[in-house]
């Protein structure tokens, strides 16, 4: 049997960040965290990080495209194999190719898609993310509200028709009652509330009919406010309920997030990219819904004003959770990883550097900077 020593490098354990630790790789999995000495006996082949911190790879829920290709635009394998590898560069080792509100036939090859990228061993697809259309036009954002809708028992499903992989539904609990929500998540859908107007009791009926997530925490959500605390509101005061976050400056103002990672018990807040085409690409530009947008500075905005996606990556967004809100590398990096997965269901093999894991890491320089990226022990 062929066996992977990755040595010299700082590795992110359960404890922390740990030095004198080498990390062995057999058949795709982590087969043991043991010293360099008993890693070099053990091992075929050797890696040497050069210093390197070396973390569980990145697992983003929330990918709309990159490398130049927009889901929605090309639902397809090929594209989804370019997605993937734009963002592999910047450590994501698992994503949900995300789908925003769109029609049934697209929606339809969206599914079918990721199926068969599953099928194929496309690295790094772990499912799917149907972000509307069963959203609130007061909170669209950069959606087209012509898609928008309530599913019927058949569209319903259709959502849920992926049996190979995770399905994640963002919706409007104020738009989609409860009884929907609940035929959601009995045939296997992790439902997020998101694009919402919701009051905070519509909110929490979503929650009790069981919602388990918000997308992207304070955008396109109602506010907290004094005497009406919102979507916002509810996310915040529900221990149980796990946010996502766009840490990009951009999106939420730093104080607002820091407020977030105050609130919540640790672990229920995790990143996300909401990443658009340009990551990973040297053309800023892409069509959406028939209109170009393009990325300037980092902020993705249509004609309208409204923010459209990001251009941000989860490197980038670790690197900004430590500078902008202060958390420690093996908290952000947790916020990358380790959180995700439990929110997905799979924290039980993803997510973590420890025996009998999947085998997808990132090694970071000092600047945070990826320099190397495994999928099921493949560089």
């Amino acid at each position: 049997m062929s066996s992977l020593a990755l040595i010299n490098g700082r590795v992110l354990t359960d404890r922390g960040i740990e030095d004198g630790l080498a990390v062995v790789i057999e058949n795709g999995r982590i087969a043991a965290v043991i010293t360099p000495q008993q890693a070099l006996q053990r091992a075929t082949e050797v890696h040497d990080l050069q210093g390197a911190t070396l973390l569980p790879g990145f697992i983003d829920c929330q990918v709309n495209g990159g490398g130049g290709v927009l889901f929605n635009n090309s639902t397809d394998v090929a594209a989804l194999r370019r997605i993937g590898s734009a963002h592999r560069k910047f450590g994501t080792t698992g994503f949900l190719p995300t789908l925003i509100s769109d029609d049934v036939g697209r929606m339809g090859e969206a599914i079918a898609a990721a199926r068969d990228a599953i099928v194929q061993g496309v690295p790094g697809v772990l499912g799917i993310h149907l972000e509307g259309p069963y959203i609130a036009p007061a909170r669209k954002g950069t959606h087209d509200a012509s898609k928008f809708r309530v599913p019927d028992a058949q569209e319903i499903a259709l959502a849920t028709g992926l049996d190979n992989g995770i399905t994640l539904v963002t919706l409007a609990p104020e738009r989609v009652g409860a009884e929907t929500i609940r035929a959601f998540v009995q045939r296997g859908a992790i439902v997020c509330a998101g694009h919402t107007a919701a009051s905070y009791e519509e909110a929490r009926a979503g929650i009790e009919a069981g919602i388990s997530g918000f997308t992207h925490l304070y955008n396109a959500m109602s506010p907290l406010t004094g005497r009406e605390p919102g979507a916002v509101g509810a996310a915040l005061e529900d221990a149980q309920a796990w946010c996502g976050v766009i840490v990009d400056g951009h999106h939420v103002h730093p104080a607002s997030l820091r407020v977030a990672l105050a609130a919540k018990p640790r672990g229920k807040v995790f990143l996300v990219t909401d990443a658009m085409p340009p990551v990973g690409a040297d053309d800023p530009s892409y069509e959406l819904y028939g209109e170009t947008i393009t990325a300037r500075d980092g902020v993705v905005r249509n004609a309208a004003g409204s923010l459209a996606g990001s251009a941000l990556d989860m490197a980038t967004a670790v690197r900004n959770s430590v500078a902008m809100l202060g958390v420690p590398l093996e908290e952000a990096a947790r916020m990358a990883s380790a959180y995700p997965a439990a929110f997905l269901g799979i924290g039980d093999r993803y997510g973590r550097i420890a025996p009998d894991y999947h085998a997808d890491l990132v090694a970071l320089d000092g600047d945070l900077q990826v320099v190397a990226t495994w999928i099921n022990g493949k560089q």
